[in-house]
């Protein structure tokens, strides 16, 4: 990850490494006119981040990494491990999940307090 300081504040640059992204699409078994469909790229603009001559903006390396269920930092080469290191939760797709994740994350809430407690109880067995 290279960082650049612009007017005061650090931006963070992704560099993808071409690698990385066909492993990642291996994994999921895919070709690369899948891939390309599943990332909303032309198979020409897919293709071109797999041959490293075009780099894709920080957040479609987010996108491309939820896509294929591996993580920015795998598709930058910071970690060896492509397991995804987070998910993403669509509220137009996901609602019930998305609610729920909501209620977790308020620090303030009861219902989540309740609900975490309750997985770990589960969890713990």
């Amino acid at each position: 990850m290279i960082f650049f300081r612009l007017m005061g504040v650090f931006t963070m640059k992704y560099e993808l490494i071409p690698e990385r992204l066909i492993s990642a699409r291996k994994l999921k078994k895919l070709n690369k006119a899948q891939a390309a469909k599943l990332v909303g790229l032309s198979p020409i603009g897919y293709l071109r981040y797999e041959q490293g001559l075009r780099s894709p903006s920080p957040q479609m390396l987010i996108f491309i990494a939820t896509q294929l269920e591996t993580s920015v930092a795998y598709l930058t080469g910071e970690t060896d491990n492509p397991e995804a290191d987070s998910i993403y939760i669509s509220k137009e797709n996901n609602t019930l999940q998305y609610e729920l994740a909501c209620e977790i994350m308020d620090p303030e809430s009861e219902l989540g307090k309740r609900i975490l407690a309750y997985y770990k109880k589960l969890t713990s067995s």
